[in-house]
């Protein structure tokens, strides 16, 4: 604010002239940052116009972009699982038929010919099973029937550290709930064990002959209904782990979605212009603009009355 006045009488130095273009230089200035403003929508253009808030809105920024890089992952995450959640409802209802016509070849009045008949149709199904394990690919990575195991980044904490969810297909998950802890969904390839249940190989359904039933005969169709349906409800218990997987991952997904517009509101009042406060502000800096050149008009005019004095 300027203090400095001067004598009307002197013509050496014109304090008023000085005074009034100094408040010019101020008004134009002030119009320049207003109209800066109002041309960017920010009220915050570089660390000098707050340096305060400029901090903490590159802070807010750095986190809402990693909560944006987390949203990325939880839609890949969310992939894995909704492929891993079809296949394994895919081998739910391949199970279901195969245990079907295990069912079918327990009727008596059904002769060799059709039980076997109805253990190749069986062997079938687990062929298909193959298929669906094999295609059941994300990333280049097996999903089901191998050791597929990964975290992903979902958040961070307030000390930075990386908040992940694990999604866990390898045999030995506790989380199954499955009795042997050795679930593996795969039905070809010399195994004995399937979906949990030891000594149940799906290969056996194709060894079933006119000579030899092996499964299918009447003292093992009772084992071998059993089996399945015991590896049926495997199946579905790593279905409902991998469910309740999605589930938080629906929850974070729907949490960061709330956290990234939250952030952006609180970045928004830090660094947005007030669009209506700023044009106030430009309307009164044009005006003391105005004022200032015709007070600078004015003053620049004061010698010369005192000039007469000389002249005359």
């Amino acid at each position: 604010m300027p203090f400095a006045s001067g004598d009307n009488a002197r013509i050496r130095t014109n304090t008023p002239s000085e005074n009034a273009y100094n408040a010019l230089g101020k008004s134009n200035m002030s119009i320049s940052k207003s109209q800066l403003k109002l041309s960017t929508g920010k009220r915050i253009n570089n660390a000098s116009d707050d340096v305060a808030g400029y901090i903490t809105s590159r802070a807010i920024q750095a986190r809402n972009g990693a909560l944006k890089s987390a949203l990325l992952t939880i839609g890949d995450a969310l992939n894995v699982t909704n492929i891993i959640q079809d296949s394994l409802d895919n081998i739910d209802s391949l199970i279901r038929l195969i245990k079907d016509s295990t069912a079918q070849a327990a009727s008596g009045a059904l002769g060799t010919d059709e039980r076997v008949a109805l253990a190749k149709a069986a062997f079938r199904m687990a062929e298909q099973i193959q298929t669906v394990v094999d295609s059941s690919v994300f990333g280049g990575y097996q999903l089901i029937g191998s050791d597929y195991k990964t975290n992903f980044f979902v958040g961070i904490d307030n000390h930075n550290s990386l908040l992940t969810i694990s999604i866990d297909m390898t045999d030995d998950n506790l989380d199954y709930n499955v009795d042997s802890q050795a679930f593996n969904p795969n039905s070809l390839g010399g195994v004995n064990i399937f979906a949990g249940v030891t000594n149940l190989n799906l290969e056996d359904f194709n060894a079933v002959t006119k000579e030899n039933l092996g499964i299918f005969s009447a003292e093992n169709l009772g084992t071998t209904i059993s089996s399945l349906a015991e590896a049926l409800n495997n199946v579905n218990k790593v279905a409902a782990y991998v469910g309740g997987i999605a589930n938080r991952l629906f929850s974070q997904e729907s949490l960061l979605k709330e956290q990234i517009v939250n952030y952006n509101a609180a970045n928004s009042r830090i660094e947005d212009t007030d669009v209506a406060k700023e044009q106030l502000e430009l309307v009164k800096a044009q005006f003391l603009q105005q004022a200032s050149l015709t007070s600078l008009s004015q003053s620049n005019q004061n010698p010369n009355a005192f000039l007469q004095l000389i002249r005359s």
